[in-house]
């Protein structure tokens, strides 16, 4: 129940047809707080009593990313549909387990958090470049840069690689832009070569337990080794051909959540940049270059419906994770299932190919060449 839990209980309220029944946390002083705050009727001290419950449809799993395998089990073994918090698990044997699973529970609708790609224009862009707008997609290029955990007094659990994984900055981060990348051009990166940095190879740990994204300069901390990456450079190939390159930092200061992505066609360019999210700007050879503003009533159909603000009042961040789980909760009330039916949402299967990436990734950071996924 810290920052992203509650995030979750926002979007799902925007929803309509949802009602948030019961939070879990081992933290049981938190969960009272925000139970109370947040108006919630039940109140549990770990998973196993959330899933007794009958009335409850769906759990969604806001856990670290070491239990995100164990509660992410017990929930498809319920039966109930689940959407997790990415990366779907540490690594993919972990993930490997999670779709061996999902295998033997086919009607659990099982959702992953690749929220960007639910950004309203990220879906209109997709759909112009599926309809052969820009031509052959050739390039893909961009970034995905934060600046908090700059200083070597900056530390949270996604610092150590027993609670994160092997990989921190790509795994947190990058994925979110490969993710969106995929999505965008309709097909897989399928081949990686990597520079993977750590900037800070010890960081100070506070002694007692701090906030995710606060300043720590004055806490009582002591020296740890750190073997998780800090940036990642990326050349990345695509499997209709496409090349492209992309960076992921937590260590640039001033960028807080910046993530751009450019598409380059044969015929012309979309490129879109998250902190004007609505906006879309289009580079064309032999006319004037254009720049898009979201507005409903002149978006590809399939996207109009992730945009409920009439142009020129802003959506963002909140509004496409919002259209994640507006597309997830549909295909659940719709009574579709994950391998049948065409999903907007990311799937486990996806967060497995993303692991593989980001293993890939990491992989070829270490041996200095390319790997091929």
């Amino acid at each position: 129940m810290g920052h992203i839990g509650v995030s979750h209980i926002d979007a799902i309220r925007r929803l309509g047809g949802v009602e948030v029944l019961a939070i879990a946390d081992t933290n049981s002083k938190l969960a009272a707080e925000k139970a109370a705050k947040y108006d919630i009727p039940k109140v549990y001290a770990d998973i196993d009593e959330l899933i007794a419950n009958p009335q409850i449809q769906v759990i969604h799993n806001c856990t670290p990313n070491n239990l995100h395998l164990e509660v992410n089990k017990k929930i498809i073994e319920s039966g109930k549909h689940v959407f997790s918090e990415k990366p779907l698990a540490r690594s993919t044997e972990e993930t490997s387990q999670l779709l061996n699973l999902l295998e033997k529970h086919p009607n659990v609708v099982a959702g992953l958090n690749f929220c960007y790609r639910m950004n309203p224009l990220i879906q209109d862009a997709k759909n112009r470049i599926a309809a052969g707008e820009i031509g052959k997609p050739l390039l893909v290029h961009g970034s995905y840069l934060q600046d908090w955990l700059l200083f070597d007094t900056d530390y949270n659990w996604r610092v150590e690689a027993d609670i994160n994984g092997e990989s921190r900055c790509v795994s947190d981060i990058g994925s979110h832009w490969m993710d969106t990348a995929q999505t965008l051009i309709g097909c897989k990166i399928t081949e990686v070569c990597a520079n993977i940095v750590t900037a800070h190879p010890t960081r100070k740990k506070p002694k007692t337990q701090v906030e995710t994204f606060t300043i720590n300069a004055q806490v009582d901390s002591e020296e740890v080794p750190v073997n998780t990456e800090d940036y990642a450079g990326v050349l990345v190939k695509f499997e209709n051909g496409a090349s492209g390159v992309f960076q992921c930092s937590q260590i640039s200061a001033g960028r807080k959540c910046f993530i751009d992505i450019e598409v380059d066609g044969s015929l012309s360019s979309l490129h879109w940049q998250h902190e004007t999210s609505d906006q879309m700007w289009k580079g064309n050879r032999n006319s004037n270059n254009e720049q898009i503003m979201r507005n409903p009533s002149l978006m590809t159909a399939e996207a109009r419906k992730y945009s409920y603000m009439a142009a020129g009042h802003p959506e963002g961040w909140n509004d496409a994770f919002k259209n994640n789980l507006q597309a997830f909760y549909t295909f659940i009330m719709e009574g579709k299932k994950i391998g049948v039916d065409p999903c907007d949402f990311a799937t486990f299967e996806e967060g497995h190919y993303i692991a593989r990436l980001t293993e890939a990734i990491i992989k070829s950071g270490r041996e200095r060449r390319w790997v091929t996924v």
